[in-house]
């Protein structure tokens, strides 16, 4: 049931936690085939022209929350942009308070996927601590923490010369946690628990030297703070919640987004009921070509409907760039987007474990 307590515990999908080799070979060979139709390899990179590679790889937070006009901006989480080095602490601190922002305060690679690097810091000392765990000379965001709970991704797509886009993908995030007994540990409760003792590695190194603790009867502790499904958050279908008011209200959002088209919010809200109608909920990020219909990771999928529901947005994609190249957009072509994406890669390997 969407919207149980974050100790929540399922099962996994036989291919979950596949290779990504294994799951994304017959999407990448379902690209190529597009590729080839349309003549145009890196045509998705048209999908969201104004971003660069679309949102493929490579491309800047801020610079797509740079976009925003006065109604989405409303809506996004106070941010700011700081660069590692010898003053980057003095930074934080001048920029947080220019920028109005309050803590708990999120830090995240400006350039970054998959929650890589993603740190929640409580206080200034914290975020001092933090600072320092970061490579050098590389741009960082730092964002007020939603104070609420819930936190879900949806997948918006408009074509362009639609009047009104459509969501396409609802998908809840809820965060594991373990709940202590008196006398295990942390690590004999993770081990025993039903979803997470089947992936441990996703949370051991993150635990360090906690593994050994006992946890106290009653005490909860959650297992990651990111909302990510490769870093072990688990992902719930949320597809009966796309109703007409959430749909309007994030159509307007994304309409106050220059020629953005094709890619996923991820938000945090205040509750279930609320979101139906569209209401109370804070944007973290939007992410454009290169993000997922998270829903596919919902351990009740199945494979082939993963399969499908990647072939049909991808697509979309495809579709959408053809549009814009003929409206005289210049896609980024096939050698700049490995070569992104390989400066994507590097630069992931540096940032710190996330929270």
């Amino acid at each position: 049931m969407i919207g149980q307590k974050k100790s929540e515990k399922s099962e996994l999908s036989f291919f979950e936690f596949w290779p990504g080799w294994a799951f994304y070979t017959p999407i990448v060979i379902y690209w190529i085939a597009l590729g080839l139709r349309y003549r145009d390899l890196s045509l998705p990179t048209l999908a969201n022209p104004r971003i660069p590679t679309g949102g493929l790889c490579g491309e800047r937070k801020s610079e797509i929350l740079s976009m925003a006009g006065q109604v989405a901006s409303a809506v996004i989480s106070p941010w700011a942009i700081i660069h590692t080095g010898d003053n980057d602490y003095v930074e934080a601190m001048e920029a947080i308070q220019k920028n109005g922002i309050s803590f708990p305060v999120v830090t995240k690679p400006d350039i970054g996927s998959n929650g890589t690097g993603v740190k929640l810091n409580h206080t200034p000392e914290e975020l001092q601590t933090v600072l320092a765990s970061y490579p050098r000379n590389i741009t960082l965001m730092l964002q007020q923490l939603i104070p609420w709970e819930h936190e879900a991704g949806i997948f918006y797509i408009r074509h362009p010369g639609e009047k009104q886009g459509r969501i396409t993908s609802i998908t809840f995030k809820i965060i594991p946690s373990l709940t202590g007994d008196g006398h295990s540990t942390i690590q004999e409760l993770l081990l025993a628990d039903p979803r997470a003792g089947q992936v441990p590695h996703l949370y051991e190194q993150r635990l360090g030297g906690k593994l050994k603790t006992i946890l106290p009867a009653g005490e909860t502790l959650p297992l990651v703070f990111t909302g990510n499904h490769c870093k072990g958050a688990i992902f719930r279908n949320g597809e009966d919640f796309i109703t007409p008011e959430l749909t309007a209200r994030i159509d307007a959002i994304m309409q106050d987004v220059p020629d953005f088209y094709f890619g996923r919010l991820d938000i945090r809200f205040r509750s279930y009921s609320e979101l139906r109608e569209g209401n109370d909920f804070g944007i973290i990020e939007i992410n454009g070509t290169g993000s997922e219909p998270t829903h596919i990771w919902d351990a009740k999928t199945t494979l082939m409907e993963a399969w499908a529901s990647q072939f049909w947005h991808y697509r979309e994609a495809f579709r959408i760039g053809a549009a814009n190249k003929k409206a005289g957009w210049k896609s980024d072509g096939v050698i700049n987007g490995f070569r992104e994406w390989f400066k994507h890669r590097a630069l992931m390997r540096s940032y710190p474990m996330n929270d």
